[in-house]
């Protein structure tokens, strides 16, 4: 069985090509904050603790990209990512994102990366990179829409692309990667990872 490879989708302009990772990382972490005030009350031997509110999910990972092969720039391998953190033109803002990896689909935004280059060739152009990268993770019922970017309609037909999985077209169509099942059900696909590019999808509108 071939090897699953994690997957960022970038939603934001939505159709826009699902970017591999060039080596899948050997583990990730999930971390989740809450916030608490402390009530000073006279006469109690500790404060009580008032719940205040929930912080985003973040998850951190290391990938690693390799170009010794060919010789080639890693910059361009490791750039593709890194430029995910990069404001939008349009909405002024870093795109929305959809990280696939097996049973993990999680809708985020890239708020940290950080590049380390450490295997050089002749004339010091870089083949080997590390990228520390950070992911917020966002809820998207509550996600207040980018500046300048209208929320989009539901499409009625959706053409599959290379690396095209249905989490990532139910967060591009509906906002949800969750949709999905919805998507499958209306198509009768059983593996919503294995999309042939070219197969037309008929997406049903939300109720």
């Amino acid at each position: 069985m071939a090897l699953t490879k994690a997957v960022i989708v970038k939603l934001d302009p939505p159709g826009a090509a699902p970017i591999p990772v060039m080596f899948n990382p050997p583990r990730y972490e999930l971390a989740k904050t809450n916030r608490f005030a402390e009530i000073k009350v006279p006469g109690l031997p500790a404060s009580v603790l008032q719940f205040v509110s929930g912080e985003a999910k973040s998850l951190t990972m290391e990938l690693f990209f390799d170009t010794t092969d060919s010789g080639a720039d890693v910059r361009g391998r490791a750039g593709q990512i890194a430029g995910l953190a990069e404001p939008d033109a349009l909405t002024k803002a870093p795109p929305r994102l959809l990280l696939l990896w097996g049973s993990l689909a999680f809708p985020c935004f890239l708020v940290s990366v950080r590049q380390s280059f450490d295997y050089f060739d002749a004339l010091g152009m870089p083949l080997r990179a590390r990228l520390t990268v950070e992911f917020k993770g966002y809820d998207t019922a509550s996600l207040a829409p980018a500046a300048g970017l209208p929320l989009a309609e539901p499409a009625t037909r959706y053409v599959a692309k290379a690396g095209d999985t249905l989490q990532g077209i139910a967060a591009s169509v509906y906002g949800n990667p969750g949709q999905w099942r919805r998507i499958a059900a209306a198509n009768g696909v059983d593996d919503p990872r294995a999309l042939a590019p070219g197969l037309q999808l008929r997406v049903p509108r939300l109720p």
